[in-house]
């Protein structure tokens, strides 16, 4: 009974002029719920971070992520209606993050958002992560409409994407092994760096220089995949081998040059991909796109090619339920995503 009015209550948003969508995320270590207004305007976005939860166990624990998301959803869900100024009959739909991510976290957020839709009677969106990171560039940028080039960049996955339209997209090129957030967050840890490993060896590297050279060329270098897993190894095997010669390690070398190297991989393949597809703009979008150092090479790459660059407000770039907002507003009108109370939380999703 629930999903037939569900389903007539989306076709009639479609055509609605103003569709005020409230999402929910908590993929891993953020619970964040937003509301945004057709799928460019933000009028609320809340998150509760648990970095400093986290920090004392130099990575996220997956059963405290999800005791932290069960104690913080009510609060944060309240916020965020009071941010907007708005009441919870101002809603026009119900968005959630089911996956990627933690299982035990993203079921929080889900069950969240099931039992939301079922009490307030509205329809029920199930949004892709990744295409939730896609559409921060979207709150970012009110004249972005597709098609275009984009680098995924996250803790969980890197790859290049040709956007066709907002909900209709190729994989040209993915990660063979790690994800850049992933190898950063290693790097980070052997050089004791602590979590969050990305900004850490971003601050670390601008007080470096970058004289080491951990591998001697670019991998798979005839095609738009990545591999940072050889890479993340030299790193380490380089730390352990100055550790066992009793030599003085320069962490903000090893920072500056392995993040370099991490980069220009990133940059050259994007840049490549964006010109032999033709296009002439190109999207970053995941946690990764905060370092500075990446966001300097991109764009310098993409001035030299005629390429205009994209990258999504700092506050947009790691996890928040504003995208996750964002895409569910986009699929809505393609007629997509509407989801009845059987919805779970999927680990994993393809890209």
């Amino acid at each position: 009974m629930y999903f037939e009015r569900a389903k007539e209550k989306f076709e009639k948003l479609r055509e609605k002029n103003s569709v005020k969508i409230l999402a929910i995320e908590s993929s891993c270590d953020e619970t964040s719920i937003s509301i945004v207004e057709n799928g460019r305007k933000i009028l609320s976005n809340i998150v509760a971070s648990q970095i400093e939860i986290h920090k004392r166990f130099g990575g996220v624990v997956p059963e405290i992520a999800s005791r932290n998301h069960v104690s913080a959803i009510s609060n944060v869900y309240k916020e965020a209606l009071k941010k907007a100024n708005l009441s919870e009959k101002d809603i026009d739909a119900i968005a959630v993050t089911y996956g990627a991510g933690l299982v035990g976290a993203l079921l929080v957020g889900v069950n969240f958002a099931k039992a939301l839709a079922f009490s307030l009677d509205l329809p029920l969106i199930a949004v892709s992560h990744i295409m939730g990171h896609i559409a921060a560039n979207y709150l970012t940028y009110q004249e972005l409409v597709p098609p275009f080039m984009c680098l995924m960049v996250s803790g969980g996955h890197t790859a290049i994407l040709k956007v066709n339209s907002y909900n209709d997209h190729e994989l040209v090129g993915t990660t063979v092994d790690d994800a850049a957030g992933e190898a950063f967050d290693k790097v980070a840890r052997v050089l004791g760096l602590g979590y969050p490993g990305g900004p850490s060896v971003d601050k670390f590297a601008k007080e470096g220089k970058d004289n080491i050279k951990f591998v001697s060329h670019t991998p798979m270098q005839n095609s738009f995949n990545f591999s940072f897993s050889g890479l993340k190894t030299a790193v380490i095997n380089y730390v352990n081998n100055q550790k066992q010669r009793g030599r003085e390690i320069s962490v903000p070398d090893v920072c500056a040059s392995f993040q370099s190297q991490a980069a220009t991989e990133l940059v050259s393949k994007a840049i490549g991909a964006t010109k032999k597809f033709g296009e002439k703009k190109l999207v970053v979008a995941g946690g990764v796109s905060a370092n500075s150092f990446l966001k300097e090479m991109l764009s310098k790459s993409c001035n030299e090619n005629g390429i205009s660059l994209y990258m999504p407000n700092l506050s947009l770039c790691t996890d928040n339920a504003a995208m996750i907002a964002s895409a569910a507003y986009f699929m809505l009108k393609d007629g997509l995503g509407l989801s009845d109370l059987s919805l779970t939380a999927k680990a994993t999703i393809p890209l």
